[in-house]
């Protein structure tokens, strides 16, 4: 049978996970109530849809080691977008096309149609001629056990011109009596969003060149994503996607219009979603409530093994987690909020309250149930505040913090991670959107190995790993000079969701 090799691969792989996912279940930077593989290396979110009753999570992922390797699908379903039951892995390399130690089944998406879940993939192998990089589709009636198209590759290569080692990461949507493919291009060294068109999700035609960098926006965009969002205003389409070659970005949108007669996306606002140093190839999804939920990869290109150290999780058997679910909403002004989902006040549990104090020249304990995995909100009252700057000093102990500084006089933020846990380092930086502002709301969550900070109302938010130690469980509120007006601090403890 045509796809007996990719079920004995998956069967191999999934021997592999069930006999080391105890051991590394137990590790110390093993997060609270973010998404984590059971065992081995994670890299993108693909494929996230919701599908007969659940919530499906797809994942690039090695299951045989904790490092970068031939990429599979991990597979995982919810049914409230917390708690994440793990499946068999959904795909393998297991043919010519797709199966490579440097190759595999690359990042992409999926649809349903006629009550079959579809997912596209980025196949990746080199026969010898270095690596080429196609578009190949999966598929499955009970959302579990996948077969391979027998005809893949679906596209065999880009248009004339491109780079065949640079084509991928497949989105596919349906408008009106379409199906369309958004997918990575590279030409001439300038990144390009090719789309492609269908009928019938076998046969696609190259349709017109989206939307182009012309240096501006780097090389290459991974994981592009495409989709429609509405305001007051009314209807307005979005392309993500994460650059490559623009330094401290490393996902940004666009927001636009799309005219489907010529295939053509122009945008008049461009926007970062996050500016951590560590947010990279965010995928979308409408869930069952019509929300547009997005989800990322809580690492970042450069970040990559074959760039720098990949970190201390490797020694506990896994790597990779995904940053929090979050909500994207289209502002007034046509800007993107990303709001993180309200299910997540479902895991509250003990909560301290501070309000109505003033901090002059000093460290104000945040008072916490658990100082590592929790959940913040800060209200400064700005109208009463002297101080032009202020701190907070997360996962601290005697010697090791993560510093967030606000500069209310320069508009900036900063988060400092060069003295996080003795392996991390770099600053991510963004302006603060203060005018006319009586109040400055600060929305943080810590896990056990991450920090993410939201402000401006949701437009200004920063990611980023810390692999911080237990005891590092203290976290300060500072003031240097002049006098900073807490309106109120809550904190709660969360409760654990992943094994």
């Amino acid at each position: 049978m045509f796809n007996e090799r990719m079920t004995e691969k998956i069967r191999a792989a999934q021997r592999v996970i069930d006999a080391n996912k105890e051991t590394v279940s137990k590790g110390e930077m093993r997060q609270q109530y973010h998404f984590m593989p059971e065992a081995g290396w994670l890299n993108d979110p693909n494929g996230l849809i919701y599908f007969k009753e659940n919530y499906h999570f797809f994942y690039q992922c090695n299951p045989y080691d904790s490092f970068w390797g031939a990429m599979h699908w991990g597979h995982a379903v919810s049914d409230d977008l917390l708690h994440w039951e793990y499946l068999p892995l959904a795909l393998a390399p297991s043919h010519e096309y797709d199966d490579h130690p440097q190759g595999g089944c690359f990042s992409g998406s999926a649809i349903e149609h006629n009550g079959r879940l579809y997912l596209f993939y980025t196949s990746a192998a080199n026969s010898g001629g270095g690596v080429i990089q196609n578009q190949s589709m999966a598929y499955s009636d009970d959302g579990i056990n996948f077969q391979k198209f027998e005809k893949n590759p679906i596209i065999v290569s880009p248009p004339s011109g491109y780079d065949m080692v640079d084509f991928r990461d497949p989105k596919v949507w349906k408008h009106d009596e379409f199906f369309y493919m958004v997918v990575s291009g590279k030409k001439d060294q300038l990144a390009h969003a090719l789309l492609y068109r269908s009928k019938n999700l076998e046969d696609w035609a190259f349709f017109n060149v989206l939307a182009e960098s012309r240096g501006e926006l780097g090389y290459m965009w991974e994981c592009p994503d495409f989709f429609s969002i509405t305001n007051e205003q009314g209807e307005k389409y979005v392309l993500t996607f994460s650059p490559m070659g623009v330094e401290e970005r490393t996902s940004i949108y666009l927001v636009g219009e799309m005219n489907y007669d010529t295939g053509k996306f122009n945008y008049s606002t461009m926007g970062t979603i996050d500016w951590g140093l560590d947010y990279y190839a965010p995928q979308s999804f409408l869930d069952k409530k019509g929300r547009r939920i997005m989800v990322a990869w809580a690492n970042e290109w450069q970040w990559m093994p074959w760039w720098k150290d990949w970190g201390p999780t490797y020694k506990e058997g896994w790597c990779g987690s995904f940053n929090l679910l979050r909500e994207v909403v289209l502002d007034e002004d046509n800007r993107l909020k990303f709001l993180p989902i309200n299910e997540l006040k479902s895991i509250r549990l003990r909560e301290c309250t501070l309000e109505k104090e003033i901090i002059e020249q000093e460290e104000l304990l945040i008072p916490t149930a658990d100082g590592n995995s929790f959940e913040m909100m800060l209200t400064i009252d700005l109208t009463k505040t002297t101080a032009t700057q202020f701190s907070l000093k997360l996962r601290c102990n005697e010697e090791l913090a993560t510093i967030a500084t606000f500069d209310l006089a320069k508009q900036m933020l900063y988060v400092n991670r060069d003295h996080s846990d003795n392996w991390s380092n770099g600053t991510s930086k963004s302006t603060l959107l203060l005018q006319e502002e009586e109040r400055l709301i600060i929305h943080l969550f810590s896990d056990q190995s991450s920090i993410e900070l939201f402000t401006d109302n949701y437009k200004t938010n920063h990611s980023l790993n810390v692999f911080a130690g237990s005891d590092q469980n203290k976290n300060f509120l500072s003031v240097d000079k002049g006098q900073l007006v807490v309106e109120e601090l809550v904190t709660w403890s969360l409760a654990k969701t992943m094994l």
